[in-house]
């Protein structure tokens, strides 16, 4: 058996952050080396997580963690005020990342590929790393050809940050290429109440939702003549995602050069 792959886990008492503590402490394949956190320093990463003690404290500061761990893989969950930040850090000092905030501009991006390449390592930012939502987002790019009306309805908790969320620009990005643009509806069209028909993108709209009580759901409604077609996908519970960031964690050890987007590592 191979040695386990060693992952540091950035935002380790986060919701996000937990669940990925979790997954590494659980699997045979995985090691954690470090967790960080600006709250809960000194705590033990296992106990914090309702798992045995697992010898390994909370440290603050994510410079001297990626330093003292040695890590292979760096997970980051934090958000987008810090996230270019890390994912810059762990590049500089041979850490594969493996984020999965928002925010990133394109030419972020690309400078962080041009880092990794330089580095020969492997990295990934991913807005979502469940497998049932890169599927989702697949057989909607698929359907566009078809339906070229469409709009995009996404639901998160009211304390998400960002809207519309990272899944949903992918999946329009997605569909943009496989459809030309097209500016939908009645062209005298008028909005009574600012943003009523949503963000605009290459012609179709955006809806987002903020609700408690909200986990996360996305749909892509299309419309064409005398029936329409309902693409949707549910998520429950955050444990959902580990799959996909096991599998991310393990396909940044593999090329150098930083993706964007989990579907480029389903088959």
């Amino acid at each position: 058996m191979s040695e386990p792959i060693k992952v540091a886990v950035v935002g380790a008492a986060g919701r996000m952050g937990r669940e990925v503590v979790k997954l590494v402490l659980q699997d045979e394949e995985l090691q954690l080396v470090a967790a960080v956190n600006r709250t809960h320093a000194g705590s033990d990463a296992g106990l914090l997580v309702g798992l045995p003690e697992a010898g390994i404290a909370i440290m603050e500061d994510v410079e001297q963690a990626l330093l003292e761990s040695r890590a292979d893989v760096m997970v980051d969950f934090t958000g987008p005020r810090f996230a270019y930040a890390h994912t810059a850090l762990a590049i500089k000092y041979g850490v594969r990342p493996v984020i999965g905030t928002t925010g990133f501009t394109p030419e972020q991006i690309d400078e962080l590929d041009k880092q990794c390449r330089e580095q020969q390592i492997g990295g990934l930012i991913a807005p979502n790393f469940s497998i049932g939502v890169i599927l989702m987002m697949r057989f909607a790019a698929q359907a566009a050809k078809y339906f070229p009306h469409l709009e995009i309805i996404e639901y998160h908790g009211d304390q998400k940050l960002d809207a519309p969320s990272g899944t949903a620009i992918k999946t329009a990005e997605l569909i943009a290429e496989q459809r030309q643009e097209l500016r939908q509806g009645n062209p005298e069209e008028e909005e009574m109440l600012e943003g009523s028909r949503g963000g605009y993108y290459q012609g179709f709209r955006i809806h987002s939702v903020r609700l408690p009580g909200v986990f996360a759901q996305q749909e892509v409604i299309f419309g064409g003549f005398g029936q329409s077609l309902k693409i949707r996908q549910d998520s429950y519970e955050r444990a959902g995602y580990m799959p996909g960031v096991k599998i991310g964690i393990q396909k940044v050890m593999e090329q150098p050069g930083l993706v964007y987007g989990f579907e480029h590592y389903i088959d």
